[in-house]
């Protein structure tokens, strides 16, 4: 073999060797199925990591709670286990006090209104909060309009008393639910299909998104549609990971993730739209709250307790007079 050949060889052989041992996997959480808004978006934000950084990053997208439930991931998130996830606000609130505000019931008018807060000075500073407790946000995905779905019919607010609801393992959500005269009942995401089947909740309250993909609709067919909670979710790095990212790399996983959270909202709309269509065909019904004024007043002890910090009170004033 020709000296000068077999020294590009060596060479090419180096190169590609150094490649591989400088490309660096990540592993990304989400509990969503396959198909759907959540889990679309952040392939895309996978793709466009991997592309802006040339393959340094791989980013695997684990959908399904496969890596644990959301409770467990958003602590192996903050402890380094896994690299990337896309977290409610319930839980994820849990772990970073200073969010909750985001889930208290009828803050906001509708998930334009809370997008006009979280895209500008207001999200910043829940970003901030997020990230002294382990949580970068790359982008704020819609959790959307939650509403409360039972076995039996619900056709007002007092229908509701007495009955055994599946709540997010989140203090605001508990909470309420006992304002409303209701028992909760804290379960994973994943078992509450078993839980509604077996007659050990009565109903729950989610998104329409959540309650059609999950099949909750062929058990709980009867949805009083309260738009209670509308709430951001977040897609999130750990601090470990954004560390270990020079100032370029950052920048650019800040603009796929932003890019993301836009396809993920479209999607989310579009996904709302076929989601009514489908349940409705397949026996869904929907009763819709008429007048909101008394479950808010239900809520008065609840909204109490977050006025009495300054600062969260400036925070709520600033949504609600907007």
């Amino acid at each position: 073999m020709h000296a000068s050949f077999k020294g590009l060889l060596c060479l090419g052989f180096a190169l590609a060797t150094s490649a591989s041992f400088a490309q660096t996997k990540l592993r990304a959480w989400n509990i969503h199925p396959e198909g759907y808004p959540v889990t679309e978006a952040m392939k895309s934000f996978a793709e466009d990591v991997g592309n802006v950084t040339k393959g340094k990053y791989q980013v695997e997208v684990f959908s399904n709670g496969t890596l644990g439930d959301q409770p467990k991931a958003v602590q192996m998130l903050k402890n380094g286990e896994i690299d990337i996830a896309e977290f409610s606000s319930g839980p994820l609130s849990d772990a970073v006090p200073g969010i909750k505000v985001l889930n208290l019931p009828f803050l906001f008018k509708d998930s334009a209104h809370m997008f006009k807060h979280l895209d500008g000075k207001l999200g910043e500073r829940f970003a901030a909060n997020l990230k002294s407790s382990g949580f970068v946000v790359v982008g704020w995905y819609d959790g959307g309009a939650r509403s409360f779905y039972c076995v039996k019919p619900i056709n007002s607010v007092a229908d509701l008393t007495g009955k055994k609801i599946r709540v997010q393992q989140s203090d605001i959500y508990i909470e309420m639910v006992k304002l409303l005269g209701a028992t909760p009942v804290a379960l994973p995401f994943k078992d509450v299909l078993g839980a509604l089947q077996q007659d050990q909740v009565d109903c729950a309250e989610n998104n329409l998104p959540s309650y059609e993909s999950t099949g909750h609709f062929k058990v709980a067919k009867n949805v009083y549609v309260t738009s209670h909670v509308i709430s951001p979710e977040a897609l999130v790095v750990s601090v470990k990971l954004w560390g270990k990212l020079d100032k370029d790399e950052k920048a650019a996983v800040m603009a796929a993730g932003a890019k993301s959270a836009l396809l993920m909202r479209d999607l989310w709309n579009k996904r709302v739209l076929s989601s009514l269509d489908a349940t409705t065909k397949q026996g869904a019904i929907f009763v819709k709250l008429r007048d909101a004024s008394p479950m808010v007043r239900r809520m008065g002890p609840l909204y109490g307790k977050y006025m009495t910090d300054p600062k969260t009170r400036e925070e709520l004033l600033t949504i609600v007079a907007d």
